[in-house]
């Protein structure tokens, strides 16, 4: 779809592109992190709009809340320098990585637990 020499998305178009449900964009929408125009009942997505919606599955497959997502938009639209969205994005990377370490690690002391467990299972039955 284009307008003035502006290409607009459809709520479809999005969703097929982003292989996402219409559902799903409405409720970024619903949630603030994006603001489509109307044509009617139409939503009209902007290109800024699918960028949005790119950097949020993108943050999301990271592991990245909405609410933070929407932390770094809201910086990104009320600063006219990249210095505080940068610095919130490495504060919530530094955060990101830690809690990812502490899964891991707790994920190699479950899986060595199964293992004595095993252990212990397969020595139970070969006394049997």
């Amino acid at each position: 779809m284009t307008t003035q020499n502006q290409t607009t998305f459809t709520i479809g178009e999005l969703a097929k592109e982003f292989d996402v449900t219409t559902r799903s964009i409405r409720f970024y929408e619903d949630e603030g992190l994006l603001y489509p125009s109307r044509k009617g009942q139409s939503r009209v997505y902007s290109s800024k709009d699918r960028t949005r919606l790119k950097l949020i599955l993108r943050g999301k497959r990271l592991g990245f809340s909405l609410g933070e997502t929407k932390t770094i938009f809201e910086l990104y639209d009320n600063e006219p320098t990249e210095e505080k969205q940068l610095n919130k994005m490495l504060e919530l990377i530094a955060a990101k990585k830690q809690q990812l370490i502490q899964q891991q690690k707790d994920l190699e002391d479950i899986l060595h637990d199964l293992a004595a467990l095993e252990d212990s299972c397969n020595e139970s039955l070969a006394k049997i």
